[in-house]
């Protein structure tokens, strides 16, 4: 028998021969049974390794796999961004929680989307909240086996309409009370400009001339990969 007791303690260990290894570990327990069940699965989980035998991980409840993929997000992704994958399972959860991630097919996708359709979110949130899911799904490798009956909403991006000035003097107070001092300068320099967001974003100050009152805009580019704007001088 491979299991024992060592002098002087109330814990059993196991010890035993594996591929010219001496395999000597405590079972952390009292009980004879158990040591001798763990001693067997110890044995079983070498053997499984040693032959390329994957043991088939069990089947998850998706409120634990969506706990599970936030928490290594936490080491990698930005604050505003985990705080947005947090607000896209805000609606999520409630659907899904309860399913096992092997159970999520496309149409529970679909069916998502049309429910959140009549709550009057927008198509790209709902792509974003999707988004939420696949990632989940995908690290618990379920997507691979739905991914080609999704179909993420059609959005549109050609659709806008200029704020009034109410709506730019409430934007302007919320910039104001904002934690963050760059962004009201940010948004009174987009309003005033028509810079864009990547314009915006990689100024440098460089770029401005406070004594000649002038800006120079970086090299920026389309959609399409064409030349938009090359140092183009804005006054002010």
């Amino acid at each position: 028998m491979s299991v024992y007791r060592p002098a002087g303690s109330r814990v059993w260990w196991y010890e035993f021969q594996f591929a010219n290894q001496r395999i000597r570990e405590s079972t952390k327990t009292r009980s004879k049974t158990l040591a001798i069940e763990a001693e067997r699965n110890r044995r079983r989980e070498l053997e499984c390794a040693y032959n390329g035998i994957k043991k088939r991980a069990s089947a998850k409840l998706f409120c634990v796999a969506a706990d599970e993929w936030l928490m290594v997000k936490q080491a990698t992704l930005a604050a505003s961004s985990l705080r947005i994958e947090r607000d896209n399972l805000k609606h999520i959860r409630p659907i899904f929680d309860r399913r096992l991630v092997t159970d999520i097919e496309a149409l529970d996708i679909a069916a998502y989307q049309k429910a959140r359709l009549a709550e009057d979110a927008s198509p790209k949130t709902i792509n974003l909240e999707v988004g939420t899911i696949r990632a989940i799904l995908r690290r618990n490798k379920v997507w691979a086996e739905i991914q080609r009956d999704v179909r993420m909403l059609t959005t549109r991006d050609d659709v806008g309409r200029a704020i009034t000035v109410e709506e730019e003097e409430v934007l302007l107070r919320c910039c104001l009370e904002s934690r963050s001092r760059c962004l009201y300068p940010a948004v009174v320099l987009a309003l005033n400009s028509g810079m864009r967001y990547g314009e915006i974003r990689l100024l440098q100050w460089k770029q401005l001339d406070s004594g000649g009152r002038t800006l120079i805009v970086g090299q920026s580019k389309t959609e399409n990969e064409r030349d938009a704007r090359s140092h183009s001088t804005i006054e002010f």
